[in-house]
C-alpha cells in the first residue's frame, strides 16, 4: 500500500540517533552512487518488435510533435534521429557530437533537445533537422532541464547547476551537494537529484541558491517530472517508486516496486509512469493519477533495459538495451 512519508531529520542533516550516519540524508557516511542493477540473460522473448541500434544507448527522448525519436549513443558520439510513426525509419539522420551525451531532454514540445555532452557543452539540438548550437560549460555536464528562457545544467564534478543563458553560463547554483547528477523542472520550480548524498535538493533559481533537501530512499538514480507538479523518483535499491511535492519539498508517496527500478518515462496523456526493472528484463506502465500508483501494463524487454520514451501520441513505449540487444518498440 502507499505511504506518505516526510523525512523529518533529512531537511536539516543531523542525526536522529548515535547510530545514525552522521549525515541523514545518506545511507552511510562512505557513499556509493547506485546504479543499474546487472540484468539476467532473457529467458522470455521481448515484446512488441526489436531493431538493431549502432552504439551503446545513453539516453532516448521522443518528440511528439515532429514524430521524432532521438537517441544518445556513445561510440561514435551522436544523436540518431529516427522517423518515429510507431515503428523505426531504417536510416536515421546522424547529429554528431563533440563528445558522448550522458542525457537528452526536451526543451519543449518540439524541441530542441538538450544533449549535455561529458566533454563540456550543452549542445542544443534543433528539430527535425538536426542542426546545432553548442555553450561551453566549465565542468562535466550530465544533464539539462529547460526552466523558462534558461537552461539548467547539472555539473557532477562541479557539485552544482549551471544556469546557462543563451551561449554562455550566467550563475553556478551550488551548496550542500556531493554531486549533481540529475536536475529537472517542473515549470515553476526545479529539484537536482544527487545520487552521492541520495537526496533531492530543491533550488530556488532566481536566488542563485540550493534550498530544503530530502533523502530519497536507499539509493535513487533516475526522476521524471509530472502534469501535477511532482517529481517522480526510482529508487532503485530501495525497489520503489517516491513522489515529490515542490514548496514545500515533501515526500508524498512511496511505492513498493521490485526489480531495481531504473529508468522512467511519463506519459502526460495518459497519466502513465514507465519504469523499467533491470533485475528482471522488464517494463511497467504505472497510472499516477489517483492516490497511489496503479499497475497497467507490463512487459518482458530487451536484456539490461537502461533506457526508456514513450511516445505522448500514440503511447507507445521504447526501451533500449545497454548491452547491444537492440531497441524495441511496445505499443501497449
Amino acid at each position: 500500500m502507499m505511504a506518505a512519508v516526510l523525512v523529518g531529520c533529512a531537511a536539516v542533516g543531523t542525526a536522529c540517533s548515535s547510530g545514525e550516519p552522521s549525515d541523514e540524508l545518506m545511507v552511510s557516511d562512505n557513499p556509493v552512487a547506485a546504479s543499474a542493477a546487472r540484468s539476467p540473460a532473457s529467458t522470455v522473448p521481448p515484446a512488441g518488435t526489436v531493431s538493431a541500434l549502432p552504439g551503446v544507448p545513453t539516453s532516448l527522448v521522443v518528440d511528439g510533435e515532429h514524430r521524432v525519436l532521438a537517441v544518445a549513443v556513445a561510440d561514435p558520439p551522436a544523436v540518431l534521429l529516427y522517423g518515429f510513426d510507431g515503428a523505426l525509419s531504417k536510416d536515421p539522420r546522424v547529429v554528431e557530437l563533440p563528445g558522448p551525451a550522458s542525457s537528452l531532454a526536451l526543451a519543449r514540445p518540439g524541441g530542441p533537445l538538450l544533449a549535455a555532452v561529458d566533454t563540456g557543452e550543452l549542445v542544443r539540438v534543433a528539430l527535425p533537422g538536426g542542426d546545432t548550437q553548442t555553450a561551453a560549460v566549465d565542468g562535466e555536464p550530465v544533464s539539462a532541464a529547460a526552466f523558462g528562457d534558461r537552461t539548467l545544467v547539472a555539473m557532477r564534478d562541479r557539485k552544482a547547476v549551471a544556469v546557462v543563458g543563451g551561449d554562455r553560463v550566467q550563475r553556478m547554483i551550488s551548496g550542500g551537494l556531493l554531486s549533481a547528477d540529475q536536475v529537472l523542472s517542473t515549470g515553476d520550480g526545479a529539484v537536482v537529484l544527487d545520487r552521492l548524498r541520495n537526496a533531492v535538493f530543491e533550488l530556488d533559481v532566481p536566488d542563485g541558491s540550493v534550498g530544503q533537501a530530502l533523502r530519497a530512499g536507499e539509493g535513487s538514480t533516475n526522476a521524471v517530472t509530472d502534469r501535477f507538479g511532482r517529481v517522480l523518483v526510482a529508487d532503485t535499491r530501495g525497489g520503489a517508486l517516491l513522489a515529490f511535492s515542490l514548496d514545500p519539498l515533501l515526500m508524498r508517496q512511496r511505492y513498493p516496486v521490485p526489480g531495481a527500478p531504473y529508468a522512467l518515462a511519463y506519459d502526460a496523456e495518459r497519466d502513465i509512469v514507465w519504469v523499467t526493472l533491470t533485475e528482471t528484463n522488464e517494463v511497467v506502465g504505472f497510472d499516477v493519477a489517483g492516490e497511489e500508483p496503479v499497475e497497467k501494463h507490463r512487459f518482458p524487454t530487451v536484456r539490461q533495459p537502461n533506457a526508456v520514451a514513450v511516445d505522448p501520441i500514440s503511447g507507445r513505449v521504447v526501451v533500449a538495451s545497454a548491452t547491444g540487444k537492440g531497441m524495441q518498440v511496445i505499443a501497449p
